[in-house]
């Protein structure tokens, strides 16, 4: 599949493709290379796989199958021999993209939630000079901020989502490479590669800028490569200050915002720390409109208002004095259906994200003389009901039981509501009524709420 004849050429581009590595990578680290088949991806296998040698790394390749193309089986054939030929492991993916306003970038969003879920240190991409700057005249043309115009880091850790999991470490050590020398190393090792036909099709925002707008600049400015690339660097020297600011203005944490603490700094300064928490976050940035609006609502906002904007399948909520996201399905109201108790010492309850575990005990939890002869249910919060914790004072709405033990809102309907005939007894995360309980010696039975998730 590859000649191992050198070249001063290429040999001094795998010199500088190890020093990459080696900044990066430890050694005995796992390293997987997102292979489409294409001559940059095919060159980067390469040079992975001689670095391999040096580097101590182990090295597996992923092909990520869109299912777009007519030929995309046939490719990813391609990849499986140019793997084998190797000796490398190849997982092969096939992903459903969503047809929307962009196939690129729903085609992108498949690929990368395939990277997310691969065991490795790092995805390797083989991302180069001339894709830099074709990023960065895209995102300045479609009006990015200064995080947008950073384009694409060396090495960077992703996280896909708010409640993701996993995080992806991204490395790209052929950025410094142009598209040329990418070219002339693989004819030089006699690499075989496949062409996409898409990639002459200039319909795609990416393709008109490298055929079409590229070119015309190269006349005049030949090294524009150089100049955009280090363009993005400014851009992004330029985003960590903003992100050390926001740091600064709003404290390092990634979960809740201190209102207060915001309310003290100027329009502009609330919306960039917005920006730093939502991105820390993983939720998609919203529109200059979306976020100016987000930055109205907390200014102008009360410790008891009902603050909500929508952020794709987050909402930005307020509660007291902090500033928290949260699923959008999280406010929907829990079904009331109501699940019969028959005596098990646990109860799954899927509709409200947990587990209900109920542990025999004396003189705890509620009395089974006062249960035995009625039936014992569990269900959603209805509205109106009362629960009395204290025997000698009066009985309290849940609402201001939950208002003073500082649950928000949105959270309110995860938490069953446990009725022996039609009276309240228990209530999951604030206790068991007055009424209902165990007196000292005496079996009762303690239930106890184990949520997934709140």
């Amino acid at each position: 599949m590859a000649s191992s004849r050198k070249s001063p050429k290429n040999s001094t581009l795998l010199a500088r493709f190890t020093a990459v590595i080696k900044r990066h990578v430890q050694r005995g680290g796992r390293l997987v290379a997102g292979l489409s088949g294409g001559i940059d991806s095919v060159v980067l296998l390469d040079l992975l796989q001689r670095a391999a040698r040096s580097g101590g790394f182990k090295l597996t390749a992923v092909h990520v199958n869109h299912q777009i193309n007519p030929a995309a089986d046939a490719w990813a054939k391609f990849c499986r021999a140019l793997c084998r030929g190797y000796g490398i492991p190849l997982t092969v993916k096939k992903v459903e993209v969503k047809r929307g306003n962009s196939l690129e970038a729903s085609a992108r969003a498949a690929r990368y939630a395939v990277y997310a879920a691969m065991p490795c240190e790092a995805i390797v991409l083989a991302h180069n000079q001339d894709d830099q700057a074709e990023t960065l005249l895209l995102q300045l043309l479609r009006g990015t901020g200064v995080k947008g115009a950073s384009a694409m880091p060396e090495f960077r850790v992703e996280r896909s989502s708010a409640k993701a999991k996993l995080n992806t470490a991204l490395l790209r050590p052929l950025l410094d490479a142009p598209r040329s020398e990418i070219a002339g190393y693989a004819q030089s090792r006699k690499l075989m590669w496949i062409e996409d036909d898409s990639n002459a099709d200039t319909a795609f925002d990416r393709n008109y800028i490298r055929h079409r707008v590229l070119p015309v600049i190269a006349e005049r400015y030949a090294a524009y490569r150089q100049t955009l690339a280090r363009a993005s660097r400014h851009f992004a020297e330029a985003a960590e200050l903003i992100d050390a600011c926001a740091v600064a203005d709003a404290g390092d944490t990634a979960a809740v915002l201190d209102v207060v603490r915001l309310r003290g700094l100027s329009a502009l300064r609330v919306k960039n720390v917005l920006r730093h928490f939502l991105a820390r976050n993983g939720v998609q940035m919203p529109n200059a409109r979306r976020l100016d609006e987000c930055a109205r609502q907390l200014l102008q906002s009360t410790a008891g208002s009902r603050m909500a904007v929508r952020l794709g399948g987050y909402d930005l909520r307020r509660f007291g004095d902090q500033l928290q996201l949260v699923p959008a399905t999280a406010k929907k109201a829990m079904p009331v259906t109501a699940v019969r108790w028959r005596g098990e010492k646990r109860l799954e309850l899927p509709q409200f994200g947990g587990v209900l575990a109920m542990t025999p005990r004396r003189g705890k939890g509620i009395s089974l003389a006062k249960i035995s002869r009625k039936k014992v249910t569990l269900r959603g919060r209805e509205g109106g009901e009362r629960l009395r914790l204290d025997a000698v004072r009066p009985s309290r709405t849940l609402k201001n039981l939950w208002q003073e033990l500082r649950i928000p809102e949105w959270k309110r309907g995860k938490f069953p509501l446990l009725f022996v005939g039609d009276e309240l007894a228990y209530v999951a995360g604030v206790g068991v009524d007055a009424a209902f309980r165990a007196a000292a010696g005496e079996a009762g039975i303690e239930p106890e709420w184990r949520a997934d998730s709140l």
